[in-house]
C-alpha cells in the first residue's frame, strides 16, 4: 500500500501517509484481529482454516477498509488510492461471497491483487512478481490448507478486482 500511496500522489512523499493507513485498515488492523480471536482460543491459528469460522474476519476487514477509505475521502487522499481501497473491498465482497459455499484462499488472492496494483500503478514489470504469487498459491497447496482449484480461484479473483485500477 505504501507503492500504491506513493504513486497516487505521483511520486510525492505525501503519497505514503495514505498508504501507511491503507496498510494499517487492510492489513495490520485485520491481522491484529486475528491474532487476538487466536489467543482467546476462537481459531486454533492464524490461517482459520475452517471456512464456517472465516465470517467475522470479512466483517471486520470491510469495516476497516469502509472506515479507512471514509478518513481518505474526508481527507483529501489522492482518487488512486481511493481506488485501490475499493478494489480491495469488493475483493473481500467475492471472497466473503464465495467463503459462504466453497473455501477460497484469500492469501493467493492478496498476493495477486498486490502484484496487479503495483503492476498497474508503476511498472508492468511487476508482472514479474507474478512468480511469488504462484510460490503463495503452491504453498497453500502444499501445506494442504487449499486445492489447487482454490488457490487458481483465489488468485484469480485478487487480479480481477485490483484490476479495476485500469479505469482510473
Amino acid at each position: 500500500m505504501l507503492g500504491i500511496g506513493l504513486a497516487a500522489a505521483d511520486g510525492h512523499w505525501t503519497g505514503l501517509p495514505w498508504g501507511l493507513l491503507g496498510a494499517l485498515c487492510a492489513g495490520l488492523i485485520p491481522a491484529g484481529y486475528i491474532d487476538w480471536e487466536r489467543k482467546r482460543g476462537t481459531w486454533g491459528d492464524r490461517h482459520v482454516v475452517d471456512r464456517t469460522q472465516r465470517a467475522p474476519i470479512f466483517f471486520v476487514i470491510l469495516g476497516s477498509i469502509g472506515t479507512g477509505s471514509v478518513v481518505m475521502l474526508l481527507g483529501g487522499a489522492p482518487t488512486p488510492i481511493l481506488v485501490a481501497m475499493l478494489a480491495l473491498w469488493v475483493m473481500t465482497i467475492g471472497l466473503l461471497a464465495v467463503n459462504t459455499v466453497w473455501k477460497i484462499s484469500v492469501d493467493s488472492a492478496v498476493a495477486s491483487a498486490v502484484v496487479t496494483l503495483l503492476s498497474v500503478v508503476h511498472s508492468p514489470w511487476w508482472l514479474l512478481a507474478y512468480a511469488l504469487t504462484a510460490a503463495v498459491c503452491w504453498s497453500r497447496v502444499a501445506l494442504k490448507y487449499h486445492t489447487p482449484a482454490q488457490t487458481i480461484a483465489g488468485a484469480s479473483l485478487g487480479a480481477a478486482t485490483a484490476a479495476a485500477f485500469l479505469f482510473v
